[in-house]
């Protein structure tokens, strides 16, 4: 009888837990019956974490990709792509509070990269108290991805993921991520949109992404003009890769890659994103070093560039329409753009620090609606910089840019091992790319290109470090041996 009660203990605990569940959607609480269903495996997860606190940086890379767009699919007020900030907070409390990490060198606070982002941070800081800023709320969101997130992921890289071989895994899922979003792409342009795609296009989407009959696919991102990006951004590195010094079956995977995401790309319906691949793999073929095939490569890109300039093959298919209008230069919409910096330097001319983080934009017109920033449209994410930093802000980014730029292109050509330098040109060229890019759009803060970028920095200055590990190792065992 004894061991009957004791059996049956477990037992009563699971109807009783069941009683008070079943009460509760009786009474129609649904709402916390799925808070006290969750709440066991939150809190397994949080335990988690401070185990191993690079699970919420992995989390947090993952969201990255789908948070933009996840209000599209779950019709909830919930803000995801604060989950990226929360996950990227306790990644950092939970190493904190963490004794010793496997691979953790703590090397982050001796790096130029770290210092140089902290710099930047500060500065945005101290546009906390610009006095044309109407809007401290809106500088919370929108500094996060001006100057948090770069501080704040490159510490973490360098902490928690600072080898060889979380770089590859990084690489991984960007572009594992990158496929499944560009086959998403595909469904949404071969079998249509969801219902919750559908009114989020009725709601204004479709001004920018519904023209001449033509859907512009955005997959699960913010909008088509960041997807093409991102899928430029892959198509770019993938190709770099399938042609560096690898095994066949990495090459096939690497081309694989490219025709899917290049097709994306262009169904994208997106402009600026050319320029991802024209700029980056002008710089590519300057950091391979071979005159040939720098004279080859430029050969062919000034074809490519003059049949889409001076020319009208393929005008019948709207993909490469679209590419062609991003070249000309009386574009109706280039001529906007242009227009608007010209009202917008003359509002600048006096306010050399700009009118405030999250002044302009879509947090301009959140939090200061009617505001003239607010209901100016930017586009470009140099501009973006130059209205809410203002002529010193922006300045100080570019230079930023520039050195982490220049590290790059150094470490290029410090880096002996073949594989790796790939890795690095192919990284580096893919900065530039976007960097070029995001004259036109603004792409370089936003998830997840922002997330890669940040990891492609990372790794463009810790592979030099890498190498100097491996060189000083084969020193010491030819010295043992």
């Amino acid at each position: 009888m004894k061991q009957l009660l004791q059996d049956l203990r477990p037992l009563t605990g699971y109807l009783l837990i069941a009683a008070i569940l079943g009460f509760m959607i009786g009474k129609g609480q649904m709402g916390t019956v799925a808070t006290l269903i969750a709440l066991p495996f939150v809190v397994a997860f949080l335990i988690w974490i401070f185990y191993q606190p690079v699970v919420a940086f992995l989390a947090s890379f993952h969201l990255s990709f789908v948070s933009n767009g996840m209000t599209r699919f779950i019709e909830a007020n919930i803000p995801w792509g604060l989950g990226v900030d929360f996950l990227l907070l306790i990644c950092i409390v939970a190493t904190i509070f963490k004794r010793s990490q496997p691979g953790a060198s703590g090397r982050s606070f001796s790096s130029p990269l770290f210092w140089l982002m902290f710099g930047w941070f500060l500065f945005t800081l101290v546009e906390l108290v610009n006095p044309e800023a109407r809007s401290k709320e809106a500088w919370f969101y929108a500094a996060r991805g001006l100057s948090f997130y770069p501080m704040q992921i490159i510490a973490l890289i360098y902490l928690l993921m600072d080898t060889e071989k979380e770089m590859d895994r990084f690489i991984n899922y960007w572009m594992i991520w990158s496929l499944v979003s560009a086959f998403y792409g595909f469904k949404m342009h071969y079998l249509g949109v969801t219902a919750g795609e559908r009114k989020w296009l009725d709601n204004g989407g479709s001004i920018t992404h519904e023209i001449q009959g033509q859907l512009r696919i955005f997959s699960f991102y913010s909008d088509a003009g960041q997807f093409g990006a991102a899928m430029a951004h892959t198509t770019l590195f993938a190709l770099l890769m399938a042609i560096g010094p690898y095994e066949k079956k990495v090459k096939r995977w690497y081309w694989f890659l490219v025709a899917v995401c290049f097709w994306a790309y262009a169904l994208s319906g997106s402009r600026g994103p050319l320029f991802v691949i024209a700029g980056g793999g002008a710089l590519y073929l300057f950091l391979i070093g071979n005159v040939r095939i720098l004279i080859i490569g430029g050969m062919i890109g000034a074809l490519l560039f003059g049949i889409l300039k001076y020319t009208h093959i393929g005008d019948g298919n709207y993909q490469i329409h679209r590419m062609r209008t991003g070249l000309d230069p009386n574009d109706a919409s280039l001529q906007v753009r242009l227009d608007n910096q010209k009202k917008l330097k003359a509002y600048l001319a006096t306010r050399p620090l700009g009118g405030g983080i999250g002044s302009g934009g879509s947090w301009g017109q959140r939090f200061t609606p009617g505001s003239f920033l607010a209901e100016t449209a930017l586009d470009s994410w140099y501009v973006k910089v130059w209205v809410e930093t203002g002529i010193i802000g922006l300045w100080l980014h570019i230079i930023s840019l520039m050195i982490i730029l220049g590290y790059g292109v150094i470490n290029c050509f410090r880096i002996r091992e073949p594989g790796l330098r790939q890795k690095i040109i192919a990284l580096t060229a893919g900065f530039f790319g976007i960097a070029v890019a995001s004259y036109g759009n603004q792409v370089l803060g936003q998830q997840p290109t922002g997330y890669i970028i940040y990891f492609s920095w990372a790794y463009m200055f810790l592979a030099v470090e890498w190498e100097k590990e491996k060189q000083q190792n084969q020193k010491v065992h030819v010295k043992i041996t």
